[in-house]
């Protein structure tokens, strides 16, 4: 009888101890599932400083470029991509802190990467041409208008591409990021310049329109490629897809300069520069630098979220160069400008509020998964 007791009582031990491990294990996953959480939204953060800074910063460049004597289109297209070798040296820091996947997924071929760097630059090379032709041939407020539909286009391409849900949530950021800018837009008072002749007018309209869709279907194709081809889960890829498509693309840029007889004008254009050839050169070397910030954030929160997010907080910075101009170029700030401001935080604090109701909705199923388990 005292024997039976005593193994009872070994029994109860022995149970006691498995259950405190199980919660111990438990509390240690569930620390780790929080570190990761938190770590997620501090790359987030991250990503979208990246690129409203730079998107911002690299555009008023521009603007400083082509109101003090620069013209050349080639040469616009050129530093969009040109900026890539900064990012060389993060290569090598990044190579070997890679994550261990314990799904052992299959890596992609050399072959596969070098089509898709190619096929990328190619089509970045191409999107910023369109661009500088329709920021050319168009008023300003027109072009920032057709621009702002480039959100349309992408809401399309996640359907199609990317199985994106849409929430009231989600809508509704759209909806109040696009009318955002198409009110800046409106507003722009770069309509009154200078009448331009129907044909290039014509041209400036197909190539702007052109670029917003080509680069709404880049963005959706980068997500298709992170998530079903390259499957790694690294800041270097992120990295690679900054680095291999801009040389490509700046390749292209380097072939157009010299074919369109660009890169003869270029020593006058740089003498004739209003604010000297060192403030023409750094002009364009940090407008290189500060569009490689901007399409890091860019890549990270396709790589991180989606690419309507990324598109939605690019769009975001639209109402914000405003500001800047005001601050750096002292433009007039009213409240055209400060609506506009509102609208576009409004719709990006709906997108980042269905994230955190998607990302507490997974973190609630996975402790009621862990609950039943036990």
């Amino acid at each position: 009888m005292e024997n039976s007791i005593q193994q009872v009582e070994l029994q109860i031990q022995e149970s006691s101890r498995q259950i405190s491990k199980d919660d111990e294990t438990n509390q240690q996953q569930v620390s780790g599932r929080s570190n990761k959480h938190y770590g997620w939204w501090f790359r987030i953060f991250l990503y979208i400083i990246f690129l409203l800074v730079g998107q911002s910063a690299a555009t008023l460049l521009g603007r400083f470029y082509y109101d003090h004597g620069g013209n050349s289109k080639w040469m616009a297209t050129f530093v969009q991509s040109a900026g890539f070798p900064i990012l060389i040296p993060l290569l090598f820091i990044f190579k070997f802190s890679k994550k261990i996947d314990s799904s052992s997924r299959e890596k992609p071929s050399r072959t596969s990467l070098f089509v898709i760097y190619v096929f990328f630059g190619l089509l970045l090379a191409g999107d910023n041409l369109m661009y500088s032709y329709g920021l050319l041939y168009l008023p300003v407020s027109t072009y920032s208008l057709i621009c702002a539909s480039q959100l349309a286009f992408n809401c399309l391409f996640s359907l199609l591409l990317n199985a994106q849900k849409f929430t009231a949530l989600i809508l509704n950021s759209v909806v109040i990021v696009t009318i955002s800018a198409a009110l800046l837009a409106v507003h722009s008072e770069s309509d009154t310049s200078t009448k331009l002749p129907v044909g290039k007018y014509v041209i400036g309209f197909v190539c702007t329109v052109a670029a917003s869709a080509t680069y709404a279907l880049y963005l959706s194709l980068l997500e298709v490629a992170f998530k079903r081809v390259i499957k790694s889960e690294t800041f270097d890829t992120i990295l690679k897809m900054q680095v291999f498509p801009s040389f490509v693309a700046t390749c292209v840029c380097v072939v157009g300069l010299y074919a369109s007889g660009d890169v003869r004008v270029l020593t006058a254009e740089m003498d004739g520069f209003q604010k000297g050839e060192v403030s023409y050169l750094m002009t364009l070397i940090w407008t290189a630098v500060l569009w490689q910030i901007c399409c890091i954030g860019l890549l990270g929160l396709i790589f991180e979220v989606s690419s309507l997010f990324s598109n939605v907080i690019s769009t975001l910075g639209l109402p914000a160069v405003p500001v800047f101009a005001v601050i750096f170029f002292h433009d007039k700030m009213d409240g055209e400008k400060v609506i506009a401001l509102l609208l576009a935080l409004w719709g990006f604090l709906s997108y980042v509020y269905q994230n955190y109701l998607d990302d507490s909705k997974a973190k609630s199923e996975i402790n009621d998964a862990a609950t039943i388990t036990h």
